[in-house]
């Protein structure tokens, strides 16, 4: 099983890089262009989408100006019972209280992720962010997607709504590898093949603001002695753009 989990990544990760690199690299240069020019970054995702949004996000080696958006009951990492998460992001109108109490304006870029991409909260992020003038992103299983039923009263899944589209090629109900003697599949892949896609993103979002003549704000790691202090300067210089700190 451990050759045969290596493998399907291993598959999933070539047939990403074929397929969707047109369309990281459009998201990254939606990224670049927004956040060289006074606009800022958003990231969200539910439950289990969540945690990479979390992996994105201050951190060494990522793009400092990545800001997440997190609601009520949206994370494993402190939200229980977990069962309360799958409620939660189908819950109707809560995208809207959390983009109302959020810093977005115009102009700025909202990253959603939303493998099945079809629950309530995540489909009304998209649409919300759309209406106050943000340009989104989708990270999202168009097979998965096509599979499944929107819970969405319109019928929408993110993929329909989105400007850019990014999809990371998980299976319907994301587990890969059939297993005699299981009666379902086993070894979710969309954590694997998502992670690596956003932080493929945002390396050549970094790489293109070094293209337009300007230095990107990564975060060092605090382990190294001049970290701290080259961090400390680099969240004052661009902190307009940076919303996670008090």
């Amino acid at each position: 099983m451990i050759d045969r989990y290596f493998q399907k990544i291993d598959e999933l990760l070539n047939e990403v890089y074929t397929t969707q690199k047109a369309a990281m690299e459009e998201a990254a240069t939606m990224i670049a262009q927004a956040t060289t020019s006074g606009h800022s970054l958003f990231a969200f995702g539910c439950s289990h989408s969540s945690l990479l949004i979390q992996d994105i996000y201050y951190r060494a080696g990522t793009f400092m100006l990545v800001n997440p958006l997190f609601g009520p009951g949206m994370s494993l990492s402190n939200d229980f019972p977990p069962t309360k998460t799958s409620a939660m992001e189908r819950m109707p109108g809560l995208a809207e209280v959390i983009l109302k109490e959020s810093p977005v304006q115009a102009g700025d870029v909202l990253l959603v992720v939303s493998t099945s991409g079809r629950n309530r909260v995540p489909v009304e992020m998209v649409r919300e962010a759309k209406v106050r003038g943000l340009r989104v992103i989708a990270l999202t299983s168009r097979p998965y997607s096509a599979a499944v039923a929107s819970q969405d009263p319109a019928g929408a899944h993110v993929d329909a709504l989105a400007d850019v589209v990014i999809d990371n090629r998980a299976p319907v109900g994301d587990a890969a590898l059939a297993v005699e003697g299981l009666p379902a599949p086993i070894g979710p892949v969309s954590s694997v093949i998502g992670t690596a896609i956003l932080h493929a993103v945002m390396a050549r979002v970094a790489e293109q603001w070094l293209e337009m003549g300007m230095a990107p704000p990564v975060y060092l790691s605090g382990n190294l002695e001049e970290g701290p202090e080259y961090n400390r300067r680099m969240l004052d210089k661009y902190r307009a753009a940076i919303h996670y700190l008090p």
